[in-house]
């Protein structure tokens, strides 16, 4: 009979843990097991003598048994409880050493900001949630729960709520110039996830993608990470402009671009590089992946129309997100693709994502339908310009060194250069440490040529009489920089 008197003074058995006692006597008699120090073939007392040896209830020692029982720790015989006999790999060094080793390409992936972080001030992306309107959002939200039937609980159409494709399919062809039907439109749940079902609908492993440089890195990491070889193309004042010879050189099969307002830089590409690029996919059998991010925040003049609008049967997925719009905990976006390829799409999604979330689609089936979201955006215009103007004037009034803004006229950010003698990582790190968020420009570099250095800034989340004194604390961080060796520090 093995003596378990150490028991008493093992410290998950002291009172005070937060936790059900069995469940804790079941922890340390199983690590007991494990390391060995309960062998194999050792008797455990009964469970009343255990009970009255830590002075504790009969049934809390025989909850632990029976659990250490059922995942074959121990085993009941005539002799008692007897521990089981365990494969136990030799450690010849320390256990996390031990590990496999993780992929090559999960080292291309940045540790996420914290959920606070993501909300400070000048962090791009960010919709004024404070200006979201809630209760409307409530209300529908509860009306679409009370309607539910029972048979929503389980999954759903791969392809999306049909009320939702709908009223998506009905916004882009009034608002967007997309033309589509409710049979085209495959609702994901964010940009990221439309991009991987395009990724695996319309390229192989091993081929070729074109991407911004500078760009998005959501989609270089999902472009990446679905084994399609990503070549950057520079961009300039009128967009995406790949060289005649790189259609040679590296013919793609996806070509990702954000045409409205180029991330980050914000240029639009002008109507006849849209043209030549349609032209040029079309005769090279390739697809362009449209990213419509934010064009709906146009502060100079209407929405400018979508490519996959000017072509018939345009090689195009456009893809579109709710994030930027609404609220990005809301986790929905849509992808809208030619007909003769939408069926195939609902088989790759139905397989790779199982559909669910019912009421929350047919709740914001009903936001656009009543017309909530389209005020929601007309008011978001006049509010984001509002407070782009305020940014502009504070970087008038406080900006120390010679730069260009860019991006104004569409959006929820902006881009300011910065000289060379000022790397915009240690500045982007330095107004950090004093609660900023602001991204250094040259982190969206795509494997293209170096040389962008300046901050990108999003404002639509900060209200305008904060905005000066947020940018004189950044202009005051870089001062908090080490200068280089040799030079004076920077004022």
């Amino acid at each position: 009979m093995s003596d378990l008197h150490w028991l008493k003074n093992d410290p998950l058995l002291l009172p005070g843990v937060p936790e059900p006692l069995q469940r804790r006597l079941y922890r340390v008699l199983r690590e007991a097991v494990v390391e060995g120090r309960l062998q194999a073939g050792a008797v455990l007392p009964s469970t009343r003598a255990l009970a009255g040896q830590l002075k504790i209830a009969r049934n809390t020692v025989l909850h632990a048994y029976e659990q250490l029982a059922a995942e074959g720790y121990v085993q009941a015989d005539r002799q008692g409880t007897v521990v089981c006999a365990l494969e136990r790999p030799r450690r010849a060094v320390p256990h996390s050493a031990a590990m496999p080793p993780l992929s090559r390409r999960s080292a291309g992936f940045q540790r996420p900001r914290s959920a606070e972080a993501q909300l400070r001030p000048f962090v791009p992306g960010n919709p004024a949630l404070d200006a979201f309107p809630w209760p409307v959002w409530q209300r529908v939200s509860a009306r679409a729960t009370r309607q539910a039937a029972w048979r929503e609980a389980g999954y759903r159409d791969a392809a999306g709520e049909p009320e939702l494709r709908q009223a998506i399919a009905t916004y882009l062809r009034a608002s967007r110039g997309v033309v589509c039907g409710p049979e085209q439109v495959i609702v994901t749940e964010g940009t990221q996830e439309g991009l991987a079902l395009c990724a695996q609908l319309l390229a192989d492993a091993g081929d070729t993608a074109w991407i911004e440089h500078p760009g998005y890195g959501g989609a270089f990491a999902g472009l990446r990470a679905a084994g399609l070889h990503c070549v950057p193309v520079t961009v300039d004042a009128e967009g995406m402009s790949p060289p005649p010879a790189l259609w040679r050189q590296a013919p793609p099969r996806l070509i990702y671009t954000t045409p409205s307002h180029q991330y980050p830089l914000g240029s639009v590409l002008s109507l006849p590089r849209r043209l030549a690029l349609l032209a040029q996919a079309r005769a090279q059998g390739a697809w362009i992946l449209e990213d419509d991010y934010d064009s709906e925040f146009r502060h100079a003049g209407p929405p400018l129309a979508a490519m996959q609008g000017l072509e018939p049967d345009a090689p195009v997925a456009y893809l579109g997100t709710f994030s930027k719009t609404l609220f990005p905990g809301l986790r929905l976006g849509f992808v809208v693709l030619p007909a003769a390829v939408a069926e195939r799409a609902t088989g790759v999604a139905g397989a790779l994502w199982p559909r669910g979330r019912a009421t929350t689609q047919r709740a914001l089936a009903a936001f656009i339908d009543e017309g909530h979201f389209t005020r929601h955006l007309r008011r978001m215009r006049v509010l984001y310009a509002e407070r782009q103007q305020a940014l502009r004037e504070a970087l008038a009034h406080h900006w120390r060194w010679p730069g260009t803004v860019l991006g104004g006229d569409c959006g929820m950010h902006l881009v300011v250069s910065l000289p060379d003698g000022l790397p915009d990582v240690d500045l982007a790190r330095a107004t950090a440490q004093r609660g900023l968020g602001p991204r250094a420009l040259s982190a969206y570099g795509t494997g293209g040529p170096a040389g962008f250095n300046g901050l990108v800034m999003g404002y639509a989340h900060v209200p305008a009489d904060q905005v000066a004194d947020h940018v004189r604390a950044l202009v005051s961080a870089a001062g908090d920089i080490p200068a280089p060796k040799g030079k004076a520090a920077r004022t």
